[in-house]
């Protein structure tokens, strides 16, 4: 069955997100530290591999939550603290040559979506990455009401789409969020491998995606190749 619909994480292949990590970095462990936590970077680091490899859905919600070694109260308040100070900072770097490469696959006939676990600010994250109208569905899980891994997100976004899994091609970072969900409908995958998830494993073979690529060259190669 010939591939229509190409779907899109935002987080990793889109927008790279280092300076919303590097921020990350900085205002989690402190916002730990604040509830009498002791965070050394050696413990951080662990936190951030085990939240990657026990295929946490929300990474920096696991992360505070080993850091808080099980006390809710302040795992709490942590996390809402942090919330509260991210939240008051826009991030949005445009991947380069990703702005081409969605205009030439619309410009192909392509139809294109997002399904990412994104806040209802995500219209204007669009528009940060230079991105704005080249998806024909462009809302994410606050929107939808729905999270990733949940499959019904996409196929929230088929629908809206007007297609079935099957049409469908995913590209994502994540096995977890996105590769694994996408397998499960029927979906093709690629896996963009950069960030926090850049070396995260399947569990079985049936996560494996139909390509692994690091950059946006390869990524068009890797579409053509499994659109063709």
């Amino acid at each position: 069955m010939p591939i229509t619909t190409l779907l899109f994480d935002v987080g990793g292949p889109l927008d790279t997100e280092v300076a919303f990590e590097r921020a990350i970095d900085l205002r989690l462990p402190e916002a730990v530290r604040r509830q009498g936590v002791d965070v050394t970077p050696e413990s951080y680091a662990a936190a951030c591999a085990w939240a990657v490899d026990s295929f946490a859905p929300n990474l920096y919600q696991a992360v505070v939550w080993r850091l808080c070694d099980g006390d809710v109260f302040a795992a709490h308040r942590a996390w809402a603290l942090l919330a509260e100070e991210m939240g008051r900072i826009e991030f949005g770097e445009p991947r380069d040559g990703m702005i081409e490469l969605l205009a030439a696959l619309r410009a192909a006939g392509f139809s294109l979506g997002i399904v990412a676990n994104q806040p209802l600010t995500l219209s204007a994250k669009l528009e940060r990455l230079g991105m704005a109208g080249l998806f024909d569905s462009a809302d994410g899980s606050a929107a939808l009401g729905l999270s990733k891994p949940d499959p019904r997100l996409f196929l929230a976004v088929c629908a809206r789409l007007g297609a079935a899994p099957a049409d469908c091609l995913m590209v994502g970072d994540r096995i977890d969020n996105d590769i694994a969900p996408a397998r499960l409908l029927g979906m093709r995958t690629i896996r963009f491998r950069c960030g926090r998830h850049v070396d995260q494993a399947p569990r079985t073979w049936s996560e494996l995606p139909d390509a692994d690529v690091a950059t946006v060259d390869a990524l068009a190669a890797a579409i053509d190749r499994l659109t063709g």
